[in-house]
């Protein structure tokens, strides 16, 4: 049985302990500074060990990460650093879910020479949507495009925003407001957030696009100088985005995130009725011709254990376990950086974890 330390108890934190505890091959710990986190794990997921602790503080880090085979941080993403810092130290695997782009830079340089394996950006967006992404692109000879949309959406959206918190509000407003990643006409280039508005459908719902940090992980770097144009945006009902550039830019709330998130937190109800959406179109040449895939999902909230669960933690708990799972099982290397267009697709969705998005 492998030992297993997860950094947070909230929405993510909570389903992974769940996931990984149910499947009787991990002894899991849970570590959190909320009391409530901590009660709601204990009266919900049996056997797992519950730790009162900050993610910030080094000694209880110590204290925890001694003997783990694996430390899973769903804690939010400027917290990582130190995280992985002390997974490294104690010679365990480092996983995270983080979408911020210099944090997993330190990160990245933080597993050379580890005896380890360091996989951040491995839930949703990053994570799932670029193993999907490179599942497609190395299907062709040659590519021209890869478009990489995913979209956190209420079922039934009735404010003005069109929208509900359904996972964490600083790593939203974080991804809003960071520069974005992209490839364009060849080159690997950095885009403003919330720009380059697009529409679209899926399954007949209407979608608005635009640009948001993080999703694409560690793809830009692999298909530098082998695509022409990539991108990542984020998918939301429409008028969602001149709402956030409004707030954002124009009240500057850029530069007062804590005030935004309090607003938000207090103003945006949450929601357990919730979809995820997910889009990857690729374009390029096979054989001769032009051709385009496209891979589309929708995963809704509903029941697993015997108990509810959001699209949102569905997605990004199953995005890391299953990737934590592959690494267990010899699918994945095991020492170093272990990016997500090195997680086999097939492999992914054959998973007990994975298998969620099949």
């Amino acid at each position: 049985m492998k030992k297993v330390l997860i950094l947070g108890a909230g929405k993510i934190g909570r389903m992974c302990a769940h996931l990984l505890q149910h499947s009787g091959d991990y002894a899991v710990t849970s570590l959190d500074n909320s009391a409530a986190h901590l009660e709601w794990v204990s009266k919900n997921v049996t056997g797992v060990k519950c730790v009162n602790g900050r993610f910030d503080d080094a000694k209880a880090l110590d204290e925890t990460c001694a003997g783990q085979w694996a430390v899973v941080s769903c804690a939010p993403f400027h917290c990582n650093v130190l995280i992985a810092q002390k997974a490294k130290a104690h010679g365990a695997h480092y996983l995270d879910l983080t979408e911020d782009v210099a944090v997993t830079k330190q990160v990245i340089a933080m597993s050379q020479g580890a005896n380890t394996a360091f996989i951040p950006q491995c839930g949703l967006a990053p994570g799932f949507i670029t193993i999907a992404a490179w599942h497609l692109a190395k299907g062709f000879d040659k590519l021209h495009d890869l478009r990489l949309r995913v979209g956190a959406l209420p079922r039934f959206p009735n404010n003005a925003m069109k929208y509900n918190l359904t996972w964490s509000t600083e790593g939203l407003i974080n991804e809003y407001c960071q520069p974005c990643e992209a490839v364009q006409d060849g080159h690997f280039v950095t885009v403003p957030p919330l720009e380059q508005l697009e529409h679209m459908q899926i399954d007949g719902i209407e979608l608005e696009a635009f640009n948001t940090s993080g999703g694409l992980g560690s793809l830009g770097e692999t298909l530098k100088g082998k695509i022409q144009n990539l991108n990542y945006k984020t998918m939301r009902f429409p008028g969602h985005r001149d709402q956030l550039k409004l707030l954002i830019q124009d009240l500057g709330f850029k530069n007062h995130r804590d005030e935004l998130k309090k607003i938000f937190e207090r103003a945006l109800p949450a929601t357990e009725q919730d979809q995820v959406a997910i889009f990857v179109s690729c374009v390029g040449e096979k054989d001769g011709r032009l051709l385009e895939k496209t891979y589309a999902k929708i995963v809704l909230h509903k029941e697993i254990n015997g108990l509810p669960w959001t699209a949102i933690q569905i997605t990004t708990a199953a995005g890391i376990t299953a990737v934590l799972d592959l690494l267990k099982e010899g699918a994945l290397p095991s020492k170093g950086f272990i990016r997500n267009e090195d997680v086999p697709f097939e492999a992914f969705i054959a998973n007990r974890f994975g298998k969620h998005y099949a």
